[in-house]
């Protein structure tokens, strides 16, 4: 007789705890940030989208992400493995040129299972306040120290104009 009230006992306890579970449906990931990032002194561009882990995913899931791109032609793809003890997650894009001022670029963002089950996706526009014009057309520094390029420092002295990048398209 002593097993019956242990057995309430236990299953009152439990339903508590039932009730914090996850429940499917909602999105794994939210995002938190999407911005250009211009880097002068190695001269490129790439997209950057960040994203704060609000539920965890199966062991084995994946985000990807398809960035326009700039300069035309197909979308330019970033696939990345989740962990379990990610928190947050930053995608950065390849390399792009011809980012235009003030025009939207599409990206779209799928989260995966480890089977291929789409967990969520999402799309979003990223938009820079500059042009790619503002990069050097070619790298400032070179190599694993950052020595100065000598296509650009001839004997060591910095040129009196830097060439801007062009789009090539």
């Amino acid at each position: 007789m002593k097993t019956i009230p242990r057995l309430a006992t236990l299953l009152f306890l439990a339903l508590p705890l039932a009730a914090c579970q996850r429940e499917t449906g909602h999105d794994p990931l939210q995002l938190t940030g999407k911005i250009f990032v211009f880097n002068y002194r190695l001269a490129y561009a790439t997209y950057m989208v960040t994203f704060d882990k609000t539920a965890p995913v199966p062991d084995g899931s994946t985000v990807t992400a398809e960035f326009e791109n700039p300069a035309g032609g197909e979308p330019l793809v970033t696939t990345r493995k989740l962990f379990p003890q990610w928190e947050k997650v930053v995608l950065e894009s390849p390399d792009i040129t011809c980012v235009q001022k003030e025009r939207p670029y599409r990206v779209a963002i799928r989260v995966n299972g480890p089977d291929g089950t789409v967990l969520q996706s999402l799309e979003t526009t990223v938009t820079s306040d500059v042009d790619q014009s503002i990069l050097p057309a070619e790298p400032l520094v070179v190599g694993p120290a950052y020595e100065k390029n000598p296509r650009v420092f001839r004997n060591g002295k910095a040129p009196e104009h830097f060439e801007t990048a062009k789009c090539p398209v």
